[in-house]
């Protein structure tokens, strides 16, 4: 172990990461953040090793925070695999062609927000809905007129609203698990801020698709040109449902998310002598996918929808598998060796001993984890700690805490392009988060809870504090720990 690395040192690890990242992203020719981040993880190395950090303690935090996105690698890996076998069954062109002929344009928006919350909610799962509802939403709302970075951020609300709400979620449990909150008090304290964030996105969905043009912009002419092209390359079927539903009900069953979609892979075999797929090219489906030539002379629509029905396999997961990969390596390195515990401890001095001041911080210190950590488990851990007798010195329940990591550490990991859930989102969606055609402000409900959980801070809002006997057990229990601790350092 080394010695506390100075504040300076570690704000400066963090502005090189930036600059390194600017410089991938921005400036390079290529556009990628993957080697930029194994760059800054080898800076914050060298000022580790400079106050005594030893490369075997930090190589041991990579390996540690590699092994806390393992589930998620996984489960990237097979919704590739999921997706090659869809796309080779005719699954996704089915629900895209049955979505284009059943849901109104003017209540699309809502609708797709709606059916992405209630899977999500179903699955625990934020990634397996936008791998396979979302990605035939998007397909749809291009049908309907709708740009594809609308459509994805109503898909990405929703499916975060139902992750963080599903006690079937890894955050859900996380989260109170940090903070010393029950799961189930958790999450009706939780409906708190995002049930009012949820009520506003959809009525803002509403709205765009009342008021806007982007339902009128695609006339039937159009809408029937891309139904023809769907049937013209899959024989679509209201049978080639039956796998996104064995997925959805399973997990809703509490079936575990894995075997979960190994089953949603092998129900889309039986389907692929109806698309004309060979039973043995199955491992080059499942592995590279399949393509759908462009119409020759097609405009911009009809090229999104020739994409949505293409997919890379599982090969096609590698590279937001790497960028994940090598995320860790600097995120490991920073969280193991101090630097971001430091700078945790900086913020929470502008706090100030207010309850506002400390749901702020706490709030900011989650997304500044998910940004240069690159990980949403960290965005819990490192600030749940951090703060936990923050809240407690405040005679704030544990509750309170565990909701401000979700509101803002579940909720704001994908708007990061190089953060494990926003390469996955973007990857999934085909959409970038920020620029042109970015789908990050149509995410109402992701970038609204976390100023609805603030202005609770500042106002007292649902922030519920201790007994007197409440708060004597938690002093207790902290004295109790504490002398532990000291009796295992003396043995």
């Amino acid at each position: 172990m080394g010695k506390k690395i100075p504040m300076w040192q570690c704000i400066l690890v963090m502005v090189v990461m930036v600059a390194l990242m600017f410089w991938g992203v921005k400036l390079s020719a290529a556009g990628e953040a993957n080697f930029v981040l194994v760059l800054a993880g080898v800076f914050a190395a060298l000022v580790a090793m400079a106050n005594g950090w030893k490369w075997k303690v930090m190589e041991k935090g990579i390996l540690a925070a590699i092994d806390r996105t393992m589930q998620a690698i996984l489960i990237l890996g097979v919704v590739g695999f999921m997706l090659g076998s869809w796309m080779a069954g005719g699954v996704i062109p089915s629900m895209m062609y049955f979505g284009i002929k059943v849901i109104a344009p003017s209540i699309f928006l809502f609708t797709a927000c709606l059916l992405c919350a209630i899977v999500s909610l179903a699955t625990g799962s934020s990634w397996s809905t936008a791998g396979s509802m979302g990605v035939a939403l998007v397909g749809v709302g291009l049908a309907l007129g709708y740009p594809a970075a609308m459509t994805a951020g109503a898909c990405v609300s929703g499916a975060y609203f139902g992750d963080k709400m599903s006690p079937l979620s890894d955050t859900t449990n996380l989260a109170p698990a940090v903070a010393g909150s029950n799961l189930f008090e958790h999450i009706g304290h939780m409906v708190k801020t995002t049930g009012p964030a949820l009520v506003i996105a959809l009525i803002a969905y509403l709205v765009m698709g009342f008021v806007g043009d982007h339902a009128g912009s695609a006339d039937t002419q159009t809408i029937d040109t891309i139904l023809t092209f769907i049937t013209d390359n899959y024989n679509v079927s209201i049978i080639c449902l039956i796998p996104p539903v064995f997925v959805i009900v399973a997990v809703a069953l509490k079936l575990p998310a894995l075997p979960a979609l190994i089953g949603g892979i092998v129900l889309g075999f039986p389907f692929f002598p109806m698309q004309g797929s060979k039973f043995i090219d199955i491992p080059n489906y499942l592995n590279y996918g399949m393509s759908v030539e462009v119409p020759e002379g097609a405009d911009l629509v009809m090229e999104k929808v020739a994409s949505l029905l293409s997919t890379d396999g599982g090969d096609g997961m590698m590279w937001t598998i790497q960028l994940i990969i090598c995320a860790m390596v600097f995120g490991g390195i920073v969280d193991c060796t101090g630097i971001m515990g430091t700078i945790a401890e900086g913020l929470l001095k502008l706090a100030r001993g207010t309850r506002g001041g400390l749901v702020t911080v706490t709030i900011f210190s989650c997304i500044a984890v998910n940004v240069l950590c690159c990980d949403q488990y960290l965005a819990i851990i490192l600030p749940g700690r951090m703060y936990k007798e923050s809240f407690e010195d405040r005679r704030l329940k544990a509750k309170n805490l565990s909701r401000c990591l979700e509101d803002s550490a579940t909720l704001t990991s994908n708007f990061v392009p190089w953060n494990t859930c926003g390469a996955t989102m973007s990857s999934f969606l085909q959409c970038p988060q920020w620029g042109a055609g970015g789908y990050a402000p149509y995410a109402i409900l992701n970038w609204l809870n976390p100023i609805i959980s603030i202005f609770y801070g500042f106002t007292g809002i649902t922030m519920e504090e201790m007994t007197d006997e409440e708060y004597a057990a938690v002093l207790e229990a902290r004295e109790a720990a504490k002398a532990a601790a000291d009796k295992a350092m003396e043995a």
